[in-house]
């Protein structure tokens, strides 16, 4: 089966008095939805966009493994463990929180910035916080939280060109730029499609789509 969201029917949160858009894949913060409280381990996809000075201030977290990935701009963040790093476009950043940990995350620079902020469930409570950040990501091998049972591919794809979907227990598929087929369904950036119980799909670049006709799509594989 595959179900798609479009980027139109996430729910709209943020502060745009505080320079703060948020696109919200999943049940999140004061929007509850109980038919939309996950997919496998994940627990949220955000799209997140702010203006030069905006971000969050520090807040808490405990056991749920956050990836972020930048789209546009940079990321700067700092967490309770002593990290401090400024995160760039097709850049990485795995914050395990584990048993507890408090981070921020702000906009510094001059320009806007445009991230995504997954969340997924550990398969075990507690332990110690952990932080990960992989400069340039490659397309070549998956990126493993086997804490969560998952792993992120990331298929940047020239138009026509084909990649394999997962065959997983659940794959989450979430285009960030251009536009894509899978199956009968084409989806658009910042639309994202929900798979289970599917094998040999095929994700075929849109002709045109996106900047000089290439696409950027992030693939969850999940396990059961």
């Amino acid at each position: 089966m595959i179900s798609v969201q479009r980027s139109d029917d996430r729910f709209t949160g943020g502060d745009e008095a505080a320079g703060i858009e948020s696109l919200h894949a999943f049940s999140f913060g004061t929007f509850y939805d109980p038919d939309n409280l996950r997919f496998g381990a994940m627990l949220a996809c955000n799209e997140e966009r702010l203006a030069p000075g905006a971000g969050f201030d520090e807040h808490p977290h405990s056991h749920t493994e956050i990836i972020t990935w930048v789209v546009e701009g940079e990321l700067t963040h700092r967490d309770s463990t002593g990290h401090a790093t400024v995160v760039r476009a097709g850049d990485l950043q795995h914050l395990s929180a584990a048993a507890g940990v408090r981070h921020v995350e702000r906009n510094d620079g001059d320009g806007p910035l445009t991230f995504l902020q997954m969340w997924l469930a550990p398969l075990e409570p507690g332990g110690d916080p952990a932080y990960t950040i992989v400069p340039g990501l490659a397309a070549s091998a998956p990126y493993a939280v086997p804490q969560a049972g998952a792993r992120l591919w990331v298929r940047r794809l020239a138009a026509g060109e084909r990649a394999a979907v997962p065959d997983a227990a659940r794959v989450y598929v979430h285009v960030v730029v251009g536009g894509v087929r899978i199956g009968d369904e084409a989806l658009a950036a910042g639309d994202a499609a929900r798979i289970s119980g599917e094998a040999g799909l095929e994700l075929v670049a849109a002709e045109g789509a996106g900047v000089a006709g290439a696409a950027e799509v992030l693939i969850w594989e999940l396990s059961a």
